[in-house]
């Protein structure tokens, strides 16, 4: 059943982006919550709506923001009108977006939350959160996506949900990945299957706890922290493992994609599964791993993820190196050179380089994008992370 949409169709159409603002008389954290960057996703909607309004506002520090994502995607419960707005955020696009006169749609949207973002973090010196809440087509345990850098596995750490690492290397242009190539805590909270109650359930959790584990409730409640804890805990199935990504079955233009029924996400699969059906072909698993975000909407062109766990000791190991800045080191490497050593880029020609797997890179927090037949670059988010930022922080 759908989640109270016409109430908050009238109300986003009687409203500004931000719907929600509280700013505390202490300076503190800000955090920013975006809700509905996909207009089919209402249950941050409606988690922010159901908790920041109850804050005591004389017991908030710093500042919190609930924001509208895609809001003429809202209106008509789609996902996009033209374009993912979620697949916009390339430096490429915020180019001519800064150029742009007259954008429409996704690309007025966009124009007016890369302003909003500019002037948050012009705002402050204090930490900022970005917090993008989202739910899935499939069912699904509640997780978390992050790019990795540790600051992001850190603060992901405090709720006891499922974590998944590298989306980033098979997506083009999230919202996360840009507001990470600034080095700000970013990640992404998916709370269940669209129009599934409990996905509202576990979203007002979350949202309640990000207040607190970023300082911003001065006293809260500790019956409810305890209350939002369990919550969680209960609908991810404990479950508080580590995940990367390690395949992912990309729609092409004009293919006819239908998923089988039946699948969730964080389903254990063997491999010769058959998930899928394309262009009249049956789709089969090469993997034997665990199936993540199976695609049953029609639009969208991420068909189905594949993931796997990451061992402790491998966590570990790559935190070591990590702070170590060990990440040097990979320059000696034969075809590796700096593409951008300020940004933490390298280049990788792949004629030279091609014995090397990919898992070394992410060992150091390099995750790739091809640019041509020969050649990857490979980004570091621990290069760029504001960790000075957040050193005093609790979580840290």
């Amino acid at each position: 059943m759908n989640v109270n949409l016409q109430e908050h169709i009238k109300t986003i159409e009687a409203s500004n982006r931000v719907f929600h603002h509280i700013k505390g008389k202490r300076p503190g954290a800000t955090v920013v919550f975006f809700a509905g960057i996909h207009g089919n996703e209402f249950a941050g909607v409606n988690a922010l709506n159901a908790v920041i309004p109850k804050l005591d506002k004389n017991k908030i520090q710093g500042e919190v923001f609930g924001v509208y994502g895609n809001i003429k995607a809202l209106r008509v419960n789609k996902r996009f009108i033209d374009l993912d707005l979620n697949r916009l955020w390339t430096s490429k696009q915020l180019k001519q977006l800064e150029a742009e006169s007259n954008p429409e749609n996704e690309y007025l949207e966009q124009q007016d939350l890369y302003k909003f973002i500019k002037c948050v973090i012009a705002s402050t010196d204090s930490p900022i959160y970005f917090i993008d809440l989202h739910t899935t087509s499939s069912k699904t345990l509640p997780f978390i996506t992050i790019n990795d850098a540790l600051i992001n596995r850190k603060f992901s750490a405090c709720f006891n949900v499922p974590v998944v690492l590298g989306i980033e290397e098979y997506l083009e242009g999230p919202l996360l990945s840009y507001l990470n190539t600034m080095g700000y805590v970013s990640l992404g909270f998916e709370s269940g299957q669209h129009t599934d109650p409990q996905a509202v359930k576990s979203c007002e959790a979350f949202v309640y706890l990000v207040l607190n584990y970023t300082g911003n409730l001065i006293s809260p409640e500790p019956k409810k922290l305890n209350t939002c804890k369990n919550e969680l805990k209960t609908a991810s199935r404990h479950i508080d493992s580590i995940f990367e990504v390690i395949y992912k079955y990309h729609i092409k233009p004009d293919e006819d994609f239908k998923m089988y029924e039946g699948f969730e996400s964080f389903q254990s699969i063997k491999k010769g599964t058959l998930l899928a059906n394309s262009d009249g072909e049956d789709v089969y698993c090469n993997y034997s791993a665990k199936l993540f975000m199976p695609l049953y909407q029609k639009s969208g062109k991420d068909g189905f993820f594949i993931i796997k766990p990451i061992p402790r000791f491998f966590l570990k190991l790559s935190e070591l190196l990590r702070r170590a800045k060990a990440d040097h080191l990979l320059t000696f490497l034969p075809g590796i050179t700096w593409y951008d050593k300020t940004s933490g880029i390298l280049k990788a020609n792949l004629k030279v380089a091609r014995f090397l797997t990919k898992s070394i890179f992410h060992l150091f927090g390099y995750r790739n994008k091809q640019i041509d037949e020969s050649h990857l670059l490979l980004y570091n988010r621990e290069r760029v992370a504001k960790k000075v930022m957040y050193k005093n922080e609790t979580w840290y």
